[in-house]
């Protein structure tokens, strides 16, 4: 996972704890509370959902870069190959 990638987590997780830290201590009833902590819990891992999908569309854009760039270079040698082939034949 890249700096960014960490610093997404560690916020998120900050976030989450403040929220729960602030809904328990907040003066309301139990059952209101439990349904704020519920939805907020809710939002947290939407959030990491939506975070994740973005990393997997990055990470396979780079492997399709990659492979793209690896097919081209190993397109190229065996042109290079084929042409000393020739040329020594």
């Amino acid at each position: 996972m890249n700096d960014n990638g960490k610093i997404v987590a560690a916020l998120l997780a900050g976030l989450a704890a403040g929220a729960a830290l602030g809904i328990l201590f907040a003066p309301e009833k139990g059952s209101d509370t439990r349904d704020k902590l519920s939805d907020s819990l809710k939002d947290l891992g939407d959030a990491i959902k939506e975070r994740t999908a973005e990393q997997v569309e990055q990470f396979n854009d780079l492997k399709e870069r990659v492979v793209s760039t690896i097919k081209s270079k190993v397109n190229k040698g065996e042109a290079s190959v084929e042409e000393a082939l020739e040329e020594h034949a």
